[in-house]
């Protein structure tokens, strides 16, 4: 890893080094907190979680191949290199913020409330037709995952599209300090991480910290159609590059065409260029999506025809709306996480499935003392929105069904107290033919309810 000497990272982690002075100018071959994928010439570091204290493992993984370890307390005794150092966490983050300036490549950092992930899909599906793009992967969005998606990145590598997750304030601060972005896109603010931020206006504080460390001669790619963000007219000079349905944005979509399950089509007005496309994911908030990624990929000077085929060869990954055909039912995975506002626009598209169109509804968290009108407005949505049943899941969503049956005494609802009892019943609730919408808050687990529906 380019510049990643026993020398510098005892430097950068302000650490005090124990072990041969002759291995110091060696470069790490790779970085893990996962003591089961260390490589030949690695460098491990231990996290103090909750439940395991890392540092039990470092003999084991020094016996398996580690150039050098870091630990947060002296080993006494040890026959082996490793630098100490006051907190594993710090140590990570202020290593990736050294190794990426030392790779000097463009970094996309995404964040919002809704559509992080799809969206990074997206722009790295775009960038990916002309440049070696690296991108995060699953839920490595956070303060110990964004070092670690960085540490993947290799000097081959040209662009990184990076996802930055916060939950409260001055977590984007620490996030964008690392990934010093050069392009930074923003989604949407919805209403969630209530529980800190407060309201949406809190929310938009939170995210917008995305540009306190960014490129000062970069580019900022906001929604335009989301009141919050176009009331961001510039920041240090960098005008945004607004994105969204109404003809007066940068770049803007019309002519939209649910395809049903397979897709939207819709035409794109990128400045002068007008091209029609595809996007093989439905729902409108993928226009937006495939919108963002347009306005990134003309900044990285793309032509129409790569973001085009950039767009149209996305490929949809578990959790996040992943369409599962098994031989009775469509299944529509997007179990991975969930607040109001992705919930109803997962519900308007699973209204153009085919057959008996069921939702199966879990617990959002984090919202704050408005949980129970949050989830009541999604009970109501469900019930307006033209699909056939809902499955409501959990102690919050209880008031998602009750709000659900009073909106439409003929609407099909129906509650389960907890995973576990929907699970019991769960071969009794669907049909051949179904299309089911599984989503809830990750704490919910409902990837179990996926892999149930698959086997039955």
């Amino acid at each position: 890893m380019k510049n990643l000497t026993i020398k510098n990272l005892t430097e950068v982690c302000s650490g005090i080094y124990h072990g041969p002075e002759n291995i110091m100018d060696r470069e790490v071959s790779s970085i893990t907190t996962d003591s089961r994928k260390i490589e030949k010439d690695s460098l491990f570091v231990p996290i103090v979680g909750e439940r395991v204290d890392a540092h039990r493992f470092i003999e084991d993984v020094m016996s398996k191949g580690a150039l050098v370890t870091l630990s947060e307390r002296e080993l006494k005794n040890a026959d082996f290199p490793y630098i100490q150092i006051n907190s594993s966490l710090q140590a990570v983050k202020d290593i990736a913020e050294f190794y990426l300036k030392q790779l000097q490549i463009p970094v996309v950092g995404i964040t919002g409330s809704v559509g992080k992930t799809s969206t990074k899909e997206v722009i790295a599906s775009v960038l990916k037709e002309k440049y070696r793009t690296l991108k995060t992967q699953g839920n490595f969005n956070n303060e110990l995952g964004l070092p670690l998606t960085v540490f993947r990145l290799r000097e081959e590598d040209q662009i990184a599209v990076l996802e930055m997750g916060i939950s409260d304030f001055g977590e984007m601060s620490r996030l964008t300090k690392i990934a010093r972005p050069d392009t930074c896109v923003i989604t949407n603010i919805g209403t969630c991480h209530l529980e800190n931020l407060g309201d949406r206006d809190g929310v938009l504080k939170a995210k917008t910290e995305i540009f306190k460390c960014m490129n000062p001669e970069g580019h900022i790619v906001l929604n335009g159609d989301d009141d919050k963000l176009a009331s961001v007219s510039e920041y240090n000079g960098i005008k945004p590059v607004f994105f969204g349905l109404d003809e007066n944005r940068d770049v803007y979509a019309d002519h939209i065409e649910s395809k049903g399950l397979k897709g939207v089509a819709c035409r794109i007005h990128l400045e002068e260029a007008v091209f029609d496309v595809l996007v093989p994911t439905p729902g409108i908030h993928m226009v937006y999506n495939a919108l963002a990624a347009a306005a990134v990929g003309r900044i990285y000077g793309l032509t129409t025809e790569e973001i085009k085929k950039g767009i149209e060869s996305l490929e949809t990954i578990r959790g996040r709306f992943k369409m599962i055909e098994t031989d009775k039912f469509l299944v529509v995975d997007d179990c991975y996480n969930a607040n109001p506002m992705s919930m109803k626009a997962s519900l308007d598209v699973l209204h153009d499935g085919e057959g008996r169109r069921v939702a199966i509804l879990g617990d959002m968290g984090e919202l704050g003392e408005n949980e129970i009108a949050l989830h009541e407005e999604v009970g109501i949505h469900a019930a307006q929105c033209g699909i056939d049943a809902c499955i409501c899941v959990g102690e919050l969503s209880v008031h998602m069904a009750e709000a659900a049956r009073k909106a439409d005494q003929d609407f099909e609802v129906i509650y389960e107290e907890s995973r576990e009892a929907l699970l019991e019943h769960l071969k009794d609730l669907v049909q051949k033919g179904d299309t089911i919408l599984v989503k809830a808050s990750h704490f919910m687990k409902f990837e179990e309810v996926v892999e149930a529906l698959e086997k039955m």
